[in-house]
């Protein structure tokens, strides 16, 4: 029998994405013993790591920076507040410019001056690990967080499974924060799928609230026989019938609908990027690389080609709901317990609508250097006893290092049985009352089987809390979404197709078996 690996730390970092490593880089620059756990390798997993992305990086000139926290305020639903956008596009700045001090390669502009819009996803990571290393964080990769661990003071610590040997982990902390990422619901966007909403399991059995997880029906762009869901190069296209007619209305933007409901009538739709001038193609070209390895494989070109595409969930990930912050240091309602990045809701800086990159790309960083200092603070002025908590799992279902658990076969019809009720246009792009209310009757169905089945401690025991994660998620979202009786952000609803001034708040959700929803209002100050 393998041995437990039991370890202590003031902070935890769950995630090794941007928001993790932002995070346990500041928590040991602050002071803090920390560790970080990952479910894949830290630099190499997640959304970001394999891609290119903007960044909402705006110079500290004040019409500037008016400009560009309005440029989302109304697609967003007027729900951003104008004290978190100005505290991120300020910790957004020092960050970039903190970044070309410790080497990352950005280009240069024709005056020698480097341009810090964008990023490239391995440079990045593979710097931010190097720096999360120099800073003496000990990294766990390949090892999941199957629980939090708690007492009556609050979350102090998690324990999980190592995949590649099957040892168990337990790490006592001071402050845990959840740096998880987002929920994709295994649609096989590029990098998205080991986000399955962990962080959000976790977050609502230690009791935390959610935010915005109405906005959490993100659809992206990506040809059919691709992955890669870059969708602002769409932005440059044009969308035709199989015939070569042109499809009115279809767009990247506002025009997603119009893709969605041709692809719903088994209708194929193709998009050629033919509105891009030919002397910015090169410059688009070495923006993503990876957009165009697909069509460079099968000889496609994608400026003059026409190619097949779809819409991929991206939930979460391209969404805007998550767990919620009661302060600017990303720390949720429980104590001890922090989130960031795409774990965290983003209504702060964009309401109810954002896209891949910029405003996601700078919310990473930003509220993981916040909830870094947070945590090594909440830590510190717990002292020495910090570490020697009785604390106990929280999982909602039991977690048994004997008998034979949920089954594989099981686990896999409990995945199939969320993802029909999210990857369907006509359920969760297109909402109603009856939709909502069907889908979320069955979700609670499937939610009700998976409490009532122990999980055995191995390598299956991440697949099974992976379908814990994606049913919870997916409840909150249509609970949320059956209570918000209006047209906000990316929350349609064909029953109520207009945005109701009066429900100008958020919708803060909690609960396990039961979920329960409240309103709260939004902080605007000079944001009208």
């Amino acid at each position: 029998m393998k041995k437990d690996i039991e370890l202590t730390a003031d902070v935890l970092v769950i995630g090794g994405g941007p928001a993790g490593t932002w995070a346990a880089i500041t928590a040991a620059a602050n002071g803090s013993d920390v560790i970080l756990v990952d479910k894949g390798y830290c630099g190499t997993s997640g959304a970001t790591a394999p891609s290119g992305t903007g960044v909402w990086y705006v110079e500290p000139d004040e019409e500037t920076r008016e400009k560009a926290k309005e440029s989302r305020f109304e697609l967003g639903g007027k729900l951003a507040e104008d004290d978190w956008m100005n505290r991120v596009l300020n910790q957004t700045y020092e960050n970039m410019n903190k970044l070309f001090n410790l080497g990352y390669p950005f280009p240069l502009n024709d005056q020698g001056n480097p341009h810090f819009r964008n990023l490239q996803g391995p440079e990045y990571m593979r710097l931010m690990r190097r720096l999360v290393r120099k800073a003496g964080v000990k990294i766990l990769d390949h090892s999941p967080a199957l629980e939090l661990l708690a007492d009556h003071e609050g979350v102090g610590g998690a324990a999980g499974i190592r995949q590649q040997t099957g040892e168990t982990w337990k790490v006592k902390a001071g402050a845990v924060i959840l740096a998880s990422g987002g929920c994709a619901f295994l649609s096989k966007a590029l990098g998205c799928n080991v986000l399955t909403g962990d962080g959000y399991l976790l977050a609502a059995e230690a009791g935390a609230d959610f935010s915005g997880m109405e906005f959490s029906n993100a659809y992206a762009i990506s040809p059919e026989f691709s992955s890669v869901t870059k969708t602002a190069y769409y932005r440059y296209a044009n969308f035709y019938y199989e015939d070569g007619s042109l499809i009115e209305g279809a767009g990247s933007t506002s025009g997603r609908s119009v893709i969605a409901k041709n692809l719903l009538q088994n209708r194929k739709v193709y998009a050629v990027l033919d509105k891009v001038p030919e002397d910015l193609q090169p410059l688009l070209r070495v923006a993503q690389t990876n957009f165009f390895l697909p069509f460079d494989r099968l000889g496609i070109n994608p400026f003059k080609d026409k190619f097949s595409i779809t819409l991929r969930l991206e939930g979460t990930v391209r969404g805007t709901g998550g767990i919620n912050l009661i302060d600017q240091t990303c720390a949720t309602k429980i104590p001890g317990l922090y989130a960031a990045g795409d774990a965290a809701t983003r209504e702060f800086i964009c309401g109810g609508f954002t896209g891949g990159g910029s405003h996601n790309a700078a919310w990473a960083m930003s509220s993981g250097t916040l909830a870094g200092k947070g945590a090594s603070d909440y830590a510190a002025s717990l002292g020495i006893f910090s570490k020697k908590r009785d604390v106990v799992g929280l999982s909602s279902s039991p977690l048994t290092k004997t008998g034979n658990g949920q089954s594989s076969f099981k686990t896999n019809e409990y995945i199939r049985t969320v993802q029909e009720e999210v990857y369907p246009y006509d359920r969760n792009l297109f909402r109603s009352e009856q939709g909502l209310k069907g889908s979320i009757e069955r979700l609670d169905s499937v939610w009700k089987d998976i409490r009532s089945e122990s999980i055995k401690i191995e390598k299956q025991a991440i697949k099974a809390r992976e379908a814990s994660a994606m049913a919870i998620t997916a409840r909150l979202m249509y609970q949320t979404a059956l209570a918000r009786t209006e047209s906000r952000g990316m929350h349609k609803r064909n029953d109520f197709q207009q945005l109701d001034d009066k429900q100008h708040y958020r919708l803060i959700s909690s609960g396990l078996d039961e979920i329960s929803i409240r309103t709260q209002s939004v902080k605007q100050e000079a944001i009208l």
